[in-house]
């Protein structure tokens, strides 16, 4: 029963023309349930036998470092909420098992023709989320002028006096009463003004 209303279905849905072979393709769903997607359409493709036509599926995620009540955390956070990549072969059985998975509501495309991903961007993506530990990217130099974001000397202004990329760390001359004093900062408690 289950197979003959597939059967149906696919009859009455646009066909898939073009036949690109294996590529990466991205699909929209509802944002904050991507790795609820992922679950099912790991499932699907299980229990449906689509393991020749759709053979990876990821949520692109990338480590940053934040800084919650003064102590720093590395933290995974979705490189695009709301988005998962699926390589696979487009067919008309593979466009609905995945399009017709819980929370999916479609790819990312014109009408029903998905587009795919281009090499380039897949590796480049992919290299974002194999680095291992995030890596500070600031764009300050010594004698900049910042403000402090975050800590006890939050809204505070100074100058940048020297900065250590190996540790993550700032030392800014800040003014307290009346004379110029160094505080070592993280490169996250600072704006750049």
């Amino acid at each position: 029963m289950g197979f003959l209303l597939i059967t149906l279905q696919i009859k009455f849905m646009a066909k898939q023309t073009l036949q690109l072979g294996r590529r990466w393709y991205v699909i929209h769903t509802y944002s904050g349930l991507e790795e609820a997607v992922e679950h099912n359409l790991k499932q699907r493709i299980e229990s449906m036998d689509m393991e020749d036509k759709i053979f990876n599926v990821i949520i692109p995620k990338e480590k940053k470092i934040r800084i919650k009540n003064g102590k720093r955390k590395i933290v995974e956070e979705k490189i695009y909420p709301g988005y998962v990549l699926v390589e696979m072969i487009v067919t008309d059985d593979s466009w609905y098992v995945v399009r017709n998975t819980p929370h999916v509501t479609g790819f990312v495309g014109s009408g029903n023709t998905p587009t795919p991903v281009s090499e380039e961007e897949v590796k480049s993506l992919q290299k974002r989320m194999g680095v291992n530990e995030p890596e500070f990217q600031i764009d300050i130099a010594a004698g900049d002028p910042v403000r402090i974001v975050d800590g006890p000397f939050k809204n505070m202004e100074g100058k940048v006096e020297e900065i250590d990329e190996t540790r993550g760390k700032i030392k800014v001359m800040i003014n307290m009463f009346g004379r110029e004093t160094p505080v070592e900062l993280d490169f996250l408690q600072i704006k750049k003004i």
